[in-house]
């Protein structure tokens, strides 16, 4: 959902680079889970604001500058649970990563490695053999089949 970027003041606030369509979204929950692989730990969220399109925010227990500063660098997350669901042709970004895709000539093009937002439309990174970038839009993508872990596309294998 974001990362903290640096302290903010000297109070213990943080400002956090989020990953939301809307900074604000992500005051939305009031608990969020802090930390990087394998070493997270839940922080409920005292307060927060919008400041100079940027989000800052008070964790409890963080209570200095320095408390703040231990942070920089941590992941933002929520548990999959706390977010909204999806409707029949949505799909949160992590749930794409990793798919394998497969063109109309079944051809294997490889494996989703990432997203771009590209301000017209998102692009899947796709790699296998080589990398391809690959937009996500209805012309394209045919099927997203999370239960079979396949995103078949409209897409040749030389593009």
């Amino acid at each position: 959902m974001g990362r903290i970027a640096a302290p903010f003041g000297v109070k213990g606030w943080v400002r956090i680079h989020t990953y939301t369509a809307a900074p604000r979204n992500l005051l939305d929950y009031r608990n969020w889970w802090i930390g990087e692989e394998g070493d997270w730990r839940e922080l409920p969220v005292v307060e927060g604001k919008v400041q100079a399109r940027a989000l800052v925010a008070k964790l409890e227990g963080c209570e200095d500058r320095d408390a703040a500063a231990s942070l920089r660098g941590r992941t933002v997350a929520v548990p999959r649970e706390a977010l909204p669901r999806t409707q029949a042709d949505e799909h949160y970004w992590a749930d794409l990563i990793g798919l394998r895709v497969v063109n109309a000539a079944a051809e294997d093009l490889g494996r989703v490695t990432g997203i771009l937002q590209t301000g017209a439309n998102d692009v899947l990174v796709v790699e296998g053999g080589r990398e391809r970038l690959i937009p996500f839009i209805a012309e394209v993508i045919r099927d997203v089949d999370l239960g079979r872990g396949v995103v078949r596309v409209e897409w040749g294998a030389d593009y």
